[in-house]
């Protein structure tokens, strides 16, 4: 019977240990704030971007997000799609270099989308889209940082690069990828062939370790699970002799 309460304890314990383990790779994976798709073909036309905001807080609602638009390679063509309860509001620069394009020459560009007068409320997300024209194709990848109030007044900056070769910074700034793919007219979003597993891997990396991490903490509570089942046995058998 010791032996049983024993196994029974251990797998207790396995379990819950596998079970935040699960948790935590869920928080390192949606913690941050992204940008949707991750990835487009340099030069690509009429998409859309998805500003996902997660609320980190426990005790405070996120009532304000700012996106910043790089203007040293700018995003053109910039519309901002409604989102029932909150106003966006969008600010212009002028360009030091205007950008000539096939429908004339560029001057002004939008540089910062302010969304306010919604709530993101504990263990919730929002989802913001932006339309834009074309993307540029002089640069490989486009840094938008974000500014993230909260109810309580406190500010999340996250405007932090990511370094090639270092680790992730704690507050990075939504990042996406130019590429030079084959998409057709430029329009659509950048995907991995078959024959191109390295590519997709690398740009859901954090995602894929957090789902990683998951699945080898499941794995951990169910052969606990079963080595307890197996201890009962036993000591029904030994019983029963």
């Amino acid at each position: 019977m010791l032996s049983t309460r024993t196994a029974l304890r251990r797998a207790g314990t396995v379990a819950a240990l596998a079970a935040a383990g699960v948790l935590t790779a869920a928080g390192v994976a949606f913690a941050h704030v992204t940008v949707h798709p991750d990835s487009y073909a340099k030069g690509a036309t009429d998409g859309v971007l998805t500003f996902r905001v997660p609320n980190e807080e426990d005790t405070a609602d996120t009532t304000k997000v700012q996106v910043f638009l790089p203007t040293d390679h700018p995003v053109l063509g910039v519309l901002v799609t409604p989102r029932d309860g909150w106003t966006a509001k969008v600010t212009t620069t002028r360009l030091k270099t205007p950008v000539k394009t096939d429908d004339g020459t560029i001057t002004d560009v939008v540089s910062q989308i302010t969304w306010s007068g919604g709530r993101i409320r504990s263990g919730e997300y929002q989802d913001f889209d932006v339309a834009f024209g074309q993307l540029p194709d002089d640069t490989d990848q486009l840094g938008f940082k974000t500014l993230q109030t909260y109810s309580d007044g406190k500010v999340v900056r996250w405007i932090e690069e990511t370094q090639k070769g270092a680790d992730e910074p704690e507050n990075p700034a939504p990042v996406l990828k130019l590429t030079a793919g084959t998409a057709g007219d430029g329009s659509a979003p950048v995907t991995a062939s078959p024959s191109e597993p390295k590519a997709t891997a690398k740009a859901s990396s954090s995602d894929s370790t957090a789902r990683g991490l998951g699945i080898a903490g499941l794995a951990a509570g169910v052969l606990g699970l079963v080595a307890a089942g197996v201890a009962i046995a036993r000591g029904r058998s030994a019983r029963s002799s």
